[in-house]
């Protein structure tokens, strides 16, 4: 039997279901596939039409030549278009963030790229928030401006009042079209004010244009933080990270209102930048287990960072359970943050030689990039994820030649300590 749905969602006596346990089956009918109680791996290219008009019909919808009626749904066509899997998961992930639609991409660079391209055109100003991902940085720089799309870029611990100023000074305020944040920032764990955004977009919307706030949400999202229900329009993953979860595939997403998301489908299919449908089966299969994996990881990185902020080797540590010496910053937290996540970045005393004497000694933490894997991470971020920053604007970020950056796993986390112990100590 189907479960009862309204617009809310499905339910069950009236109570609507979390998102935890839509992830078990919700979209996914047995009868498809001889009664499988899971999903199988649609790994076809292309799909048969009952008859040519049922083809033509889906083309119409498929390419925007027609609205479709009231009880229409896009059928199958090919698999750049649309798949079971790809369905089926986009179906579940939009219930983490209380999303119309979402999509899923090759990787979260192509969900960003994609994003981007689709919402914004020649002349137009791009507003963002600093530090973010290297490759977002980089795109958002270097690759644009090629698109004659300019950038302003504002600090992540900077106020409503100083970026609204610094928009101003510009002098293309009239020519914002987005605002673009990561919060947490990568790596240095800055907040930033989704709704304060969000008022800065409406400000500089007109009739004819809406300034879009898009959001990458991969440090906290989805189970930690909910940009959408504090004004944004879009939220975007590296599904590679908590939502996949296992270091065992690359993938990303963007969720949010159907018109939005209606444009980015649109350029996905033109730039052939959907997941697979291999990565799509992955990610359902992950999707299972995300809440119950976070919190773990959320629980194991407050021991850990307990003990770095009291270790006589470490300056300074980044860490959102640790604000209270930052008041506009805890505020910030406590609006739009249900828990500190598992990032955390640390200036060791000294530089860059004693990072990666640290680094080098780790023998249960790997040394490698990404994060929210099921296994402990660390890197230098200085060298390795934001190298391609150049060195004034990383020393304006506050990424140091000191610092690392751990993504804590679900290990122990008495282990995980044991193993940084050890590691300082040759430090």
């Amino acid at each position: 039997m189907q479960l009862e749905e309204d617009h809310q969602g499905p339910h069950i006596n009236g109570k609507h279901l979390r998102p935890e346990s839509l992830m078990m089956s919700y979209g996914y009918n047995p009868e498809w596939s001889e009664m499988a109680v899971k999903a199988p791996i649609y790994q076809t290219s292309t799909f048969v039409f009952k008859n040519a008009e049922e083809g033509k019909a889906f083309f119409e919808l498929a390419y925007g030549l027609r609205e479709k009626n009231a009880e229409e749904q896009l059928g199958l066509i090919y698999s750049r278009l649309n798949n079971p899997d790809l369905e089926i998961l986009e179906n579940r992930l939009r219930f983490w963030d209380g999303a119309e639609d979402a999509a899923v991409f090759a990787s979260g660079m192509a969900a960003i790229s994609t994003t981007l391209l689709a919402l914004l055109k020649p002349g137009d100003v791009i507003l963002h928030s600093e530090p973010i991902y290297g490759g977002s940085d980089y795109y958002i720089k270097n690759i644009l401006p090629k698109f004659g799309i300019q950038s302003i870029g504002f600090q992540a611990s900077a106020t409503a009042e100083e970026v609204s100023q610094l928009l101003d000074a510009s002098g293309v305020a009239d020519k914002l079209a987005m605002v673009y944040v990561e919060t947490p920032a990568n790596p240095t764990n800055h907040l930033v004010d989704i709704e304060a955004c969000a008022a800065l977009a409406k400000k500089h919307s007109t009739p004819d244009k809406k300034v879009v706030v898009a959001v990458d949400n991969t440090f906290l999202g989805p189970v930690f933080s909910h940009p959408l229900k504090h004004g944004a329009d879009l939220v975007l993953y590296s599904a590679t990270k908590y939502i996949g979860g296992h270091s065992d595939l690359i993938a990303g997403a963007c969720a949010g209102s159907a018109d939005l998301m209606k444009a980015v489908k649109g350029m996905r299919t033109f730039t052939g930048s959907m997941a697979s449908p291999w990565t799509g089966w992955m990610l359902m299969r992950s999707l299972e287990t995300l809440k119950i994996r976070m919190e773990a990881q959320s629980r194991g990185a407050e021991t850990v960072a307990a003990y770095l902020k009291e270790h006589p080797k470490v300056e300074k540590i980044y860490y959102l359970g640790d604000l209270a010496h930052n008041p506009h910053q805890q505020a910030i937290y406590e609006k739009q943050c249900s828990a500190a996540g598992s990032m955390i970045a640390f200036d060791l005393k000294g530089g860059e030689a004693e990072a990666f004497r640290f680094l080098n000694s780790l023998k249960l933490i790997k040394l490698a990039v990404s994060l929210g894997g099921t296994e402990s991470l660390a890197e230098h971020p200085a060298s390795m994820t934001h190298s391609d920053i150049c060195l004034a604007d990383r020393a304006k970020m506050g990424i140091g030649e000191g610092m690392v950056r751990i993504s804590v796993g679900i290990e122990h986390p008495d282990d995980i300590i044991s193993d940084i112990e050890q590691a300082l100590t040759k430090v």
